[in-house]
């Protein structure tokens, strides 16, 4: 079984579990540690480490402070959890906008 037939199949089980979709997960780059914050900055109170090879639901996006990652500069946040944000700059998604609704 590839590696997308058992993400798929995990989110299935998911959907299936609470009755409805899953976010999608992105791969967090896999040189970083990435810090996790309760909001959209570096000011916010830090939440915990992602480890190594990490990878992410993306829930929701919204703006916040610019970061500088290996994936380049970015105003996005992503929300990978009920306050938990991390910088977009970190996090795989094959595009420089939105992958997800803005976060209410």
């Amino acid at each position: 079984m590839s590696v997308e037939e058992v993400e798929n199949t995990a989110r299935e089980a998911a959907e299936a579990e609470v009755g409805t979709p899953a976010a999608k997960r992105y791969a967090v780059h896999p040189d970083y540690r990435v810090n996790v914050r309760s909001g959209p900055g570096t000011h916010y109170s830090l939440v915990k480490v992602l480890p190594y090879g990490a990878s992410v639901p993306i829930n929701c996006q919204q703006e916040g402070e610019r970061i500088t990652g290996p994936y380049g500069t970015t105003t996005l946040w992503d929300n990978i959890a009920n306050g938990q944000f991390i910088s977009d700059a970190y996090v795989y998604t094959g595009s420089s906008g939105y992958v997800a609704p803005h976060c209410a």
